[in-house]
Parts: structure tokens; sequence; C-alpha cells
């Protein structure tokens, strides 16, 4: 399934493969990888136990996403343990980890969906024009339901951070 004109980039529709994520539902599984000592893997059975922050960029090699993903960092920051934070792209893992430890980033885990893009498929956040993720933030309860989901509707555009934590909040 695709959803036509869902999003936008830099005002041109584009088409995002799979079905809208949507609150109450359970979220789809997925396998990411980030590099810590080498290649690991992340599933969505690794988040459950306390919530979750997953915020989704096309990539940290831009302005927008660095922000995103600092932001995210602070905002998270207080939280401790308390949650699990991933910032999730197309970027190799390496990549994502090198800007990560440049710029002091230590509450957003980078994950990466480059190898097969099942993240960006069954969350529906894939751009099909551009192979790259749409941007967007998705906050998911100790059980791995999500109670919070937004689709930036244009990618250049940052999300809305204060709901996003409201709604880490309310699952604390």
């Amino acid at each position: 399934m695709s959803r036509a004109g869902a999003v936008t980039f830099k005002g041109n529709p584009m088409t995002l493969a799979g079905q809208e994520l949507k609150v109450g539902q359970p979220a789809p599984d997925f396998k990411l990888h980030y590099f810590q000592d080498g290649l690991k893997t992340i599933t969505l059975a690794d988040l459950k136990g306390k919530p979750a922050v997953i915020s989704v960029v096309p990539s940290l090699d831009t302005g927008v996403c660095q922000i995103q993903t600092k932001r995210f960092n602070q905002e998270v920051d207080a939280l401790g343990d308390k949650i699990t934070a991933l910032t999730v792209s197309l970027d190799l893992p390496f990549a994502m980890n090198r800007f990560c430890g440049a710029e002091n980033i230590k509450n957003m885990r980078p994950a990466s969906d480059y190898q097969d893009r099942t993240f960006g498929q069954n969350w529906g956040m894939l751009i099909e024009e551009l192979k790259l993720l749409a941007r967007g933030v998705f906050v998911l309860d100790k059980d791995g339901n999500v109670v919070y989901a937004e689709t930036c509707q244009e990618v250049t555009q940052e999300p809305n951070y204060a709901a996003a934590m409201e709604a880490v909040k309310k699952v604390l």
C-alpha cells in the first residue's frame, strides 16, 4: 500500500510506503542497526518494558535533522533510564554514531533502517520517491503501543516537541 501526497518535500508531494501508524495501535516490528563496539541490532521487543520515544529523520547530515536530534536529546535528558529514546534514519550506523559522538548526543540511540527498510515500510514512513524516511515522532507505552504519532506534513519542518514530550509524561 502507498499513500500518494501524504507528505511534501520542499513543497513537492511525496508518496509514503505502507499504512499510517495511528494512536492505539500496537507498534509494528522492525530490525534496526546501530554501532557500539561493532554492529548490533535492535527490535521492537528490545523497547518493551519502558516507554519509548522514536524520533524519525531523513538524514543526520541535514540541519533540521540535527536540530531535531539535539532537541530530543535535551528533552529526554532529565528522564534518565525511565525511557528508551531512538533517532531512526537510513544513514549508515557508522555515520550516525560519528555525528552523535561529535555532538555529545548521549540520550538518543542512533538506529539505522539502511539494510531492509522494514521500519520505514512497516511504520508508513518511507518516502518512495526519495528512498529516505519522512520526518516524525512516535511515543510508545511500556507495552509497545502507540500513544503519540506525528508525521510532519512538510519533511523540512520540525516536529511538535511539546506534544511528543507531553505524551511521554503521560506514560511514565
